[in-house]
């Protein structure tokens, strides 16, 4: 008899949970990985989106065109998942799993704050991104507002690598000098795990004229007036609002009985939820760790290594260290590095490696190696 494994999600996270499992126990698992999407783009993809430097098709890796043993895709939308039977129903099916993966991501509520939906645009969907590649080149002057709309959200670091590549965009097309462009941040410094990353960022904002916001957060968006108003009152006029949107769970994981407090709760070291063979994975959990997508595919290993221990009666798999490196764009092609580990030792370290043209080459090869591996490319 093989064990059935349902794996909802395939983004970092599972795409690596099932590459792990069909290389380790092919012959003793069947895998159904379900998405509702026609392809993988990684998220730091969609600033060549937005920027028209690239295509969707360029940048998307389709997902039928994964060719694993014991790995079947299903391009289907999940409608109810019942953890306590190990149940899913979709658009087009139902599936019973023997063991069950939730590794659906964050989705974005764009109802919030008032007047966003219209007075706004942002760039973490795919949707967004291509939009604005659309409105960019409109943009001649006036004033540019990155806003970061609440927490947690995915990518810390991309609402002021938007705005370091914002600044080289507005350089390229030689309107610049005719443009402000500000981040409005909740948080005291760019990257708070981080206090050389962040100072890294601050220095080259200083250098390029950008203005970082700290510990503000915009509670309005007066779309008719082209205003952002923050929670104390104050008024930040725009020509452009950017904003990084409300982070939550999908809604059919809201009505699983999966989430508490807004997010699935997990046990540190495997991933497991409170209901028996049901693990969650990536953004959609309240691990304490950033909801990011290197941090979403050690959690994968991490489930992988377990369920192979599980499943082989054997081994004794690594907790989930929490540890994951995230690339930063500074523009000028250098990109720099942080190298966060969450879980390992007595306190949260996040060594900084200094923006290079090896880092872009780095950050590349990072990308490639993974197609690589998940899709056989």
């Amino acid at each position: 008899m093989t064990t059935s494994i349902v794996i909802l999600g395939a983004g970092f996270g599972g795409l690596e949970l099932s590459t792990q499992l069909s290389e380790a126990l092919a012959d003793q698992v069947d895998i159904t990985l379900i998405d509702k999407n026609e392809g993988f783009v990684f998220g730091f993809s969609k600033f060549e989106l937005m920027f028209g430097r690239q295509t969707l098709e360029e940048v998307r890796s389709n997902y039928a065109d994964i060719v694993k043993p014991a790995v079947e895709f299903r391009r289907e939308v999940a409608t109810e998942i019942d953890p306590v039977a190990r149940r899913v129903v979709t658009n087009k099916g139902t599936y019973d799993a023997d063991i069950l993966v939730v590794a659906l991501g964050a989705e974005y509520d764009f109802s919030v704050p008032p007047g966003f939906k219209d007075g706004g645009y942002e760039f973490y969907s795919v949707e967004g991104a291509i939009e604005l590649r659309d409105v960019l080149p409109t943009v001649t002057s006036g004033s540019v507002v990155i806003g970061i709309l609440g927490e947690p959200f995915k990518c810390p670091p991309a609402p002021c690598e938007a705005a370091m590549l914002l600044d080289e965009h507005f350089v390229e097309r030689g309107v610049r000098s005719e443009i402000e462009i500000t981040v409005v941040s909740p948080w005291g410094r760019p990257i708070p795990p981080s206090p050389d990353g962040s100072r890294a960022i601050i220095d080259r904002f200083a250098e390029r004229g950008i203005t970082f916001m700290a510990e503000q957060l915009i509670t309005d968006i007066d779309a008719a007036n082209k205003v952002a108003i923050l929670r104390d009152g104050t008024k930040i006029p725009y020509d452009l609002f950017l904003g990084i949107p409300i982070h939550r769970v999908p809604t059919v994981v809201e009505k699983s009985g999966l989430a508490v407090d807004g997010w699935i709760p997990v046990e540190k070291t495997n991933l497991a939820t409170r209901f028996p063979d049901v693990y969650a994975i990536g953004d959609v959990t309240s691990a304490p760790v950033p909801k990011a997508g290197v941090f979403a595919e050690s959690a994968g290993r991490a489930v992988a290594e377990h369920l192979i221990a599980q499943l082989r009666d054997s081994g004794s798999p690594t907790p989930y260290d929490g540890a994951g490196s995230c690339y930063i764009e500074f523009g000028d092609h250098k990109v720099g590095r942080v190298d966060a580990d969450f879980l390992t030792g007595p306190t949260v370290m996040a060594p900084f490696t200094e923006p290079s043209v090896e880092g872009a080459e780095e950050k590349a090869e990072f990308g490639s190696t993974r197609i690589r591996r998940w899709f056989g490319k």
